[in-house]
């Protein structure tokens, strides 16, 4: 953005492009190079034995296995500034985190789509206070996500509403598949 807007010099921009240019090298040969838990024990690597052949990006993720200790494996992996190398191990400690915040994210998209049935009695609602009942029966919102946005609404209120909403749709679900059984049932029994 500030290369964009003009505020980073030329020097200070072609710097920074090439440590981006490096990082995705680096990103890269971390992600391409693999091994089987085998080969990882033939090389003194203590991971788990089940088969899985795991890249240097996810070896990182071991105790006691750095870049360093993989660049005497792999060679390439030791050409990197000390910065890129800080950068690829912080990225594999945290990849677990950030796949999980990630899907988290998915999840909170996914259901701040969810629609609110229009009928919904909030005071069958388990776990929510009078003061979130009211406020939902006046405001009705129409989805979890506005539901989320009015004042006083809690983390603990919402997942209260989003489990009484898929308890509810899990029911009717049921429901409409025991229907549709019985209807087909009917509709063979009549046939013969």
């Amino acid at each position: 953005l500030g290369i964009a807007l003009g505020c980073v010099g030329r020097e200070r921009a072609a710097r920074h492009q090439e440590k981006m240019a490096e990082l995705t090298r680096a990103r890269a040969c971390v992600r391409d190079l693999t091994m089987t838990p085998n080969e990882a024990a033939a090389k003194g690597l203590t991971i788990n034995q089940d088969g899985v052949r795991r890249s240097a990006h996810d070896l990182l993720r071991y105790p006691g296995i750095d870049l360093a200790r993989l660049a005497e494996i792999w060679p390439a992996l030791g050409g990197f500034s000390p910065k890129i190398a800080e950068q690829i191990e912080i990225d594999a400690a945290y990849a677990a985190y950030i796949e999980r915040q990630d899907g988290d994210i998915a999840a909170f998209r996914r259901d701040e789509a969810l629609r609110l049935p229009e009928n919904l009695d909030y005071g069958t609602v388990a776990g929510l206070s009078t003061e979130v009942r009211q406020k939902l029966t006046r405001i009705a919102p129409v989805t979890l996500g506005q539901a989320a946005r009015i004042e006083g609404i809690t983390p603990a209120a919402m997942t209260a509403l989003l489990a009484h909403v898929k308890r509810a749709d899990a029911g009717r679900g049921r429901r409409g598949r025991r229907k549709a059984a019985a209807a087909g049932a009917s509709t063979a029994q009549s046939a013969v």
